[in-house]
């Protein structure tokens, strides 16, 4: 019981901007890695090489954008009250704060 309260407090979401970050992030990732092992294969001339690198870069580019981590969750949206009631079918009028 106590594990599925835990599991349950893990957040699971990222707003629009960290999601954006998380995106940017990972292509700056990869793309260095990329780079990178580019480079080092032709110097050592092992192109399997090359690839151990960018997929050690694919990893450690899912392990940063994947998880919704707190950074990616810095700008929540505040969404609007809906205004239709799907029971009655009927479109409430806006409530006057």
């Amino acid at each position: 019981m106590k594990m599925t309260n835990f599991f349950s407090t893990i957040p699971t979401h990222m707003d629009y901007d960290g999601q954006a970050r998380a995106e940017r992030l990972s292509r700056v990732i990869i793309s260095l890695f990329g780079i990178v092992g580019l480079i080092w294969g032709y110097v050592i001339q092992q192109f399997s090489q090359t690839i151990y690198i960018l997929g050690a870069g694919f990893v450690m580019a899912a392990l940063i954008t994947v998880p919704p981590w707190p950074m990616y969750r810095r700008k929540p949206l505040d969404w609007q009250a809906p205004r239709y009631d799907a029971a009655t079918e009927v479109i409430k009028p806006k409530r006057k704060k």
